[in-house]
């Protein structure tokens, strides 16, 4: 990531075919030492590649992920066994609380 993320800057920088040197010069001004192979393999891959067109396509194969929204409300449905274990979980937390006033043994912080 590390190594995309400096090349394009180099791309907003005016750059539009960054090479292995000018990237590890961007990644050594913030003290990030880069890894030779996965360089090499970024380079070759977006050779002679439009960036912004990339992005583009990125965006529109990201819009079809579903994302967000439902995942939530499928989980509170839960099996029996799910609300068996909230059941418990709710009667910790009442225990726990009783314990918890138990602990002034009486006294109050006013009395």
């Amino acid at each position: 990531m590390k190594h995309l993320a400096a090349y394009l800057l180099l791309g907003l920088g005016g750059n539009t075919s960054p090479s292995a040197k000018d990237i590890k010069a961007v990644l050594a001004s913030v003290g990030i030492e880069a890894d030779d192979e996965r360089l090499s393999s970024l380079i070759s891959e977006l050779k002679g590649k439009d960036i912004n067109e990339l992005i583009a396509e990125g965006s529109t194969k990201l819009a079809s992920v579903p994302s967000g929204g439902g995942g939530g409300a499928a989980a509170t449905g839960g099996t029996a066994a799910g609300g068996a274990a909230a059941e418990e979980t709710k009667e910790e937390e009442k225990e726990e609380e009783k314990e918890e006033s138990d602990d002034d043994m009486g006294f109050g912080l006013f009395d």
